[in-house]
């Protein structure tokens, strides 16, 4: 569902955001939510403050250390990281 409608934002974005751990201003400055007529902030405000309880900070961390790991094992595999080994090496 569209909640601003002045800039197009769904309340699927607003809950992303709020998952990831963003208070009600930093989604506001994100996404420009209630930042025209300000008609959206109150149903904003409500999505932020819904997600937010139901999903904690934690799990952000947990899936941006996955990521981290996975990058780190993508750059070991290449070839740049073994021509680069072998260069050490000589």
């Amino acid at each position: 569902m569209i909640v601003c409608v002045c800039r197009r934002v769904s309340d699927r974005e607003i809950a992303r955001h709020a998952r990831a751990g963003m208070t009600f201003d930093e989604v506001q400055f994100e996404l420009g939510v209630a930042t025209q007529c300000g008609q959206c902030e109150g149903c904003a405000r409500e999505v932020v403050a819904q997600c937010s309880a139901s999903h904690p900070v934690a799990a952000l961390h947990r899936d941006t250390g996955a990521q981290a790991i996975q990058l780190a094992n993508s750059i070991k595999e290449s070839n740049a990281w073994n021509s680069s080994q072998l260069s050490a090496a000589a």
